[in-house]
């Protein structure tokens, strides 16, 4: 039998796939920190987003397949750049007039607009923290203000101080002629204002760790590169705190992609290895267009949420991560039920299809066993025709197709009742589009209505070892007596007659959950045009 390891070597499931790479950078000999470092960066300028928990989210599925594959120890070291100045105040915080005194200090210079922690920076980071921790995520936390001013960083600065014509030699082919004349990746923090300066240095002394340069006002300063007195510009900084961190794994986004070479050529001009990169394709709202934070398009963390669980994101987290894809309402539906048909799969897979399940990476390789015995695009069609407000009401339906099932025994199933009934509510109801049958269709639907009422008066379950495929056998019998060709445009006028969709169910388990009496009178309802109405 194929143990789990031996699977994971050969693997074609993207973490995997990245473990293996990763590895090799150890081949030879085991890292001499101890462990192998993965590492996220965080922009705390603003409130986590879905971005950060993707970042967050695949950046595990990559180091639980690592551990695999390696007895080799693992850190995730989550990075805030929160020494940043903050260059305009965030129009979704209050006491705006006092943060614009603050423009250009360090977000952990920046007092916190609401009273409650020691700066703006400090604020945003315990967001950031809380955020990870509700999701359960394992990791470090860092501060970068914490890292320059206790001196973590020194000597990196000082050795970015020494070669800094080699650093700007990487950074000025990358710059317009204009930013070339002022450029410098030194950023000073000004001793009197806290402000942090983009000017040009007039000196760079190596020999005494300094800069020199004149602040907005022509005052001359001179000041040490150590201490946190000085920052590095975004660019140089991801480069320098990967040699000073020794990084063997960050990911980040396609838009990061053309800076790769700049960051590596950083790390390796101060004498560090460039660590492994993976770079994911970008989110795209229902038009096609980038998210953007500014913009608000696009789907937050809260909104997905809302109706549905946070497993289900992780697993569109989780597919073709170099592809891009639309983040948007209507993909929550089908994430969740695939999210629930890998569950339902993995425990009779061998370790080969496990390895390779979607659930192995979002869990750890310790996937629940899912309870969902109705599918979330089922309960949201139950939502439509029984009228419920709550799921309370889905659950009179549920226990009839599901004798068995409670809310205390299929806790997913009762979770994914409530969000169904949101989500009918605010993105079902609104677009439902009723119409009337063409005389084939009402001639077959009546077939339909006829063949189901001819059934005896009994529960399904005991007329029936499965009510929900004999009940797809009859509809799909109807479909093809009345000669719909491809017979998938007889489902599509139920769908669009009965449930004002174009898409539905698999409709045999539809009646089953419904109940066949019930679904009698939504055709009448529908044949005499009152759904139309």
């Amino acid at each position: 039998m194929t143990s789990l390891r031996d699977a994971a070597m050969t693997s074609k499931a993207w973490p995997f796939e990245e473990a293996r790479r990763l590895l090799k950078r150890y081949e030879k000999k085991d890292p001499e920190k101890g462990y192998v470092l993965f590492e996220t960066g965080y922009g705390p300028s603003g409130l986590p987003h879905i971005g950060t928990f993707g970042e967050v989210a695949r950046t595990t599925m990559i180091r639980r397949a690592f551990e695999v594959i390696s007895d080799i120890p693992t850190k995730l070291l989550c990075f805030s750049d929160d020494m940043d100045g903050m260059r305009k105040v965030p129009t979704n915080v209050p006491n705006q007039d006092m943060l614009r005194k603050h423009e250009q200090e360090p977000l952990t210079s920046v007092p916190d607009p609401f009273g409650e922690y020691p700066s703006f920076g400090d604020h945003n980071n315990a967001m950031l923290r809380r955020f990870l921790d509700t999701f359960g995520f394992e990791y470090e936390f860092a501060s970068a203000t914490e890292y320059y001013k206790s001196g973590k960083f020194d000597d990196m600065l000082i050795r970015s101080a020494e070669r800094y014509d080699d650093i700007m030699a990487i950074m000025l082919k990358s710059l317009r002629e204009e930013r070339q004349q002022t450029y410098s990746c030194f950023l000073p923090i000004h001793p009197e204002t806290g402000r942090v300066l983009y000017v040009p240095m007039k000196e760079v002394n190596a020999k005494n760790g300094t800069v020199t340069f004149d602040d907005e006002d022509g005052r001359e300063w001179t000041l040490p590169v150590t201490g946190g007195n000085v920052k590095l510009q975004w660019k140089p900084d991801f480069g320098m705190r990967w040699a000073a961190l020794d990084v063997d794994f960050e990911m980040y986004g396609k838009d990061h992609s053309t800076n790769t070479p700049i960051y590596d050529g950083i790390c390796r001009v101060l004498g560090g290895r460039a660590p492994e990169h993976f770079t994911y394709e970008l989110f795209l709202d229902s038009n096609g267009e980038k998210i953007s934070k500014s913009k608000g398009n696009g789907l937050s963390i809260d909104e997905w949420l809302t109706y549905a669980s946070t497993e289900s994101l992780s697993y569109f987290m989780y597919l073709k991560p170099k592809t891009a894809k639309r983040m948007h309402f209507d993909v929550i539906p089908k994430a969740v039920d695939e999210y629930h048909q890998q569950l339902r799969a993995f425990p009779d897979q061998d370790a080969e299809k496990q390895a390779n399940n979607p659930v192995w990476h979002i869990h750890g390789g310790q996937p629940p066993e899912s309870h969902m015995v109705v599918p979330f695009s089922m309960l949201l069609n139950l939502a439509s025709v029984a009228g419920s407000s709550d799921k309370e009401g889905l659950w009179g339906f549920i226990k009839r197709y599901a004798p068995d099932a409670t809310p205390e025994t299929h806790p997913d199933l009762d979770q994914a009742a409530g969000f169904a009934v949101r989500y009918f509510t605010d993105f079902v109801a609104p677009e439902r589009q009723f119409r009337l049958p063409s005389d084939l269709e009402r001639a077959a639907i009546e077939d339909l209505r006829n063949q189901l009422a001819a059934l005896p008066k009994t529960d399904l379950h005991v007329q029936f070892e499965d009510p929900a495929d004999a009940l797809q056998t009859i509809v799909f019998a109807v479909g093809k007596e009345h000669g719909f060709e491809p017979l998938r445009d007889w489902f599509k006028a139920l769908y669009e007659v009965l449930l004002g969709a174009s898409q539905g169910p698999r409709f045999g388990g539809f009646i089953a959950l419904y109940g066949v009496d019930e679904t009698i009178a939504l055709i009448d309802r529908a044949l005499a045009g009152e759904l139309v109405a």
